[in-house]
């Protein structure tokens, strides 16, 4: 007995000790561990030191382009508005519903809707030159009231751009002016055949709008970038205009030719009336005296065509009514969520964070140079 828990208590004096000496080993590790973060922390601080002269010399550079070049763009603003297209009351699915799909991709409001373009097709307007051409005639004026004119003429004549990017459009349009034609197109008549300049616009008015819908809740947001804070704001405005009269042109259209066609059929049918009428009335009038069976016949003839014919004028104004009632339904109704407000602040561009990054991105490619030349020559 004596034996055995002399053994159990050597085994358990074995255990503590392994115990002690894991705990001191790793107390020993982490104070190597600290020793080099400390001297990494020295050597780098040595390094900048050894070198502060290149630091100097080029982060000093460095600032004073980025700071050039920063303060030369031009600043611009940003805004957006917000709308609601009116739900039919035959709605296949309910909010919460509607929320749970949109999650996986699918849109409930248009399981059952027979329309070509889907209020999730909406931003791909922006993608349609027509579209974009459209906005060419926008009237807008700056801020301060200098500039009155329309988006067209504004983006051509009086947008600024940074000296920069005014260099490369003057070489660019240099070389390229020797093997290239610019023909003049009307972009109102042709919006699909538009000139190089004409194109250019076009694409910068795609940079500046964007469009985007909301899966779950099928909000439309328009988004305007400028560099005048009212201009962005009338921008907003209007190609949300834009957008609704497009919404509501292609909602209608159908419904539109059928008001159309049965307002055609109508005034026919009525001014057909209106001859049968007077040619009762005529033949009434003629024969007031006479008591033939044939007059008679003749004006009992005449008054059931003439009842035929206000028969049927009556049958294509009910359809002509039933035809405005629907265009009435068809015609969607939008709720404005959230109107365009003129900004206050710009956008960017972030002018000292832009100059900070610059720097930091510098500081570490000159540290990383100088480090890979040292490793290079302690290597060798």
């Amino acid at each position: 007995m004596k034996s055995t828990s002399l053994a159990r208590l050597e085994v358990l004096m074995v255990e503590k000790c392994n115990k002690l000496l894991k705990k001191k080993t790793y107390m020993q590790q982490m104070e190597k561990d600290a020793q080099l973060k400390q001297m990494d922390l020295i050597s780098f601080v040595k390094i900048v030191k050894k070198y502060k002269k290149i630091f100097c010399i080029a982060l000093s550079i460095v600032f004073i382009i980025s700071a050039v070049y920063i303060y030369s763009v031009p600043r611009y603003y940003t805004t957006e508005t917000s709308l609601a297209p009116e739900e039919e009351s035959n709605s296949f699915s309910g909010g919460q519903l509607n929320s749970i799909a949109s999650s996986f991709g699918i849109d409930l409001n248009n399981m059952n809707s027979t329309d070509a373009i889907t209020p999730l097709l909406y931003p791909s307007l922006m993608d349609d030159d027509k579209f974009v051409v459209d906005l060419f005639k926008i009237k807008i004026r700056t801020i301060d009231n200098t500039i009155v004119t329309d988006y067209y003429s504004y983006l051509t004549k009086y947008k600024k751009s940074s000296w920069i990017s005014k260099c490369l459009k003057g070489i660019t349009s240099f070389l390229k002016s020797s093997y290239t034609t610019n023909k003049a197109y009307d972009a109102a008549k042709t919006p699909y055949c538009l000139s190089k300049k004409d194109a250019e616009i076009v694409t910068e008015i795609k940079k500046d709008i964007r469009i985007s819908v909301d899966k779950a809740t099928g909000v439309i947001t328009v988004f305007a970038t400028a560099q005048d804070p009212l201009i962005c704001q009338i921008l907003a405005d209007s190609v949300t205009q834009n957008l609704k009269t497009f919404i509501i042109n292609y909602r209608t259209a159908k419904a539109k030719e059928d008001v159309e066609h049965y307002k055609r059929l109508m005034d026919e049918s009525l001014d057909i009336y209106r001859k049968a009428r007077n040619q009762y009335a005529y033949y009434a009038d003629a024969n007031n005296d006479v008591m033939l069976e044939s007059v008679k016949s003749k004006l009992e003839e005449l008054e059931n065509d003439m009842q035929l014919k206000y028969n049927q004028y009556t049958s294509y104004n009910t359809q002509y009514q039933i035809a405005v009632a629907k265009l009435r339904e068809k015609t969607p109704v939008f709720t404005k969520l959230q109107g365009a407000s003129v900004p206050q602040k710009p956008a960017g561009p972030k002018r000292i964070l832009t100059i900070i990054g610059t720097l930091l991105f510098t500081f570490f490619i000159i540290l990383a140079i100088i480090i890979s030349k040292q490793l290079l020559k302690n290597s060798k």
